[in-house]
C-alpha cells in the first residue's frame, strides 16, 4: 500500500494545462468536501471554510484577478480556501458547544481549556490571529494535494491572485470571511507537456535529517 501511495505523489503535477470537457464527478467533488473538513487544525478550532466555484461565467471573470492564469477557467471546479476574518469568544464558545454536543462531554471537563483558548487568543493581536488562521489554511491545502493525487484528481494550487478583488467578487465579506489560497481542480489534458515531466526534488537524503 505505501507503494501505491507513492506512485500516487509521483502521478501528481502541478496542472498548467486543464482539459474544459471533463468535469469532476459528484462523488469526487463529494471526496474533496469531506477531506476538508477532515483536515487537521490547530486546537480543533477548524477557522476555515471552503468556497466552491463551477460556473463558467464565474471561473472567466477570476482569470485577471488570478494573475491571468487560465487554469482557473479551465478547470471543472476553483476551490477558495478562506479564513474566518476574525475569531471570536463566541467562536471558540460554538466550538466547545459542539465538542459537548458530539463527546456528550461534561461542560465542567472542557471549561479549562476553553478558558486557556479564550484567554491566549485575547491576549494576541488581530495580525498575529490572521496569521496563524492563514497557517491553518496551509494545512488543508496539503492534505487536498494529497487527497487529489489518490484520487486521481488534477489540481493546482494557485498563491498568484488578489485576495481583496476575490474576497469582493465572491462576496466573501458579507459572509466574514477572506481568501487565502486557489485550488483549481479537475483533469489533466492530454497535451499538457508538464505532465510528463519528471520530478526535480532534493532527495530524501537532503531533506530528511535523522537523530
Amino acid at each position: 500500500m505505501a507503494s501505491e501511495i507513492l506512485k500516487k505523489l509521483q502521478w501528481r503535477y502541478a496542472t498548467k494545462k486543464f482539459d474544459t470537457t471533463k468535469k469532476l464527478s459528484s462523488d469526487k467533488l463529494d471526496i474533496l468536501k469531506e477531506a476538508f473538513n477532515l483536515t487537521a487544525t490547530s486546537y480543533g478550532l477548524q477557522p476555515l471554510k471552503l468556497v466552491i466555484v463551477s460556473k463558467a461565467k464565474m471561473k472567466e471573470d477570476l482569470v485577471p484577478i488570478t494573475m491571468g492564469q487560465p487554469q482557473v477557467n479551465d478547470c471543472s471546479h476553483v476551490l477558495v480556501l478562506c479564513r474566518e476574518a476574525t475569531l471570536t469568544n463566541d467562536y471558540i464558545k460554538k466550538y466547545f458547544n459542539k465538542v459537548e454536543q458530539i463527546r456528550a462531554t461534561p461542560r465542567e471537563i472542557l471549561a479549562p481549556f476553553e478558558s486557556f483558548l479564550t484567554i491566549t487568543f485575547s491576549e494576541k493581536s488581530q495580525e498575529e490571529i490572521s496569521s496563524w488562521m492563514t497557517k491553518q489554511a496551509y494545512l488543508a491545502l496539503g492534505n487536498l494535494l494529497t487527497v487529489c493525487a489518490l484520487e486521481e484528481i488534477d489540481a493546482c494550487p494557485l498563491e498568484g491572485f488578489e485576495p481583496a478583488k476575490y474576497d469582493a467578487y465572491l462576496g466573501l465579506e458579507k459572509l466574514g470571511l477572506k481568501s487565502v489560497l486557489v485550488l483549481a481542480v479537475g483533469h489533466r489534458a492530454d497535451d499538457d507537456m508538464f505532465a510528463g515531466m519528471k520530478k526535480v526534488r532534493r532527495g530524501v537524503d537532503r531533506v530528511v535529517i535523522e537523530m
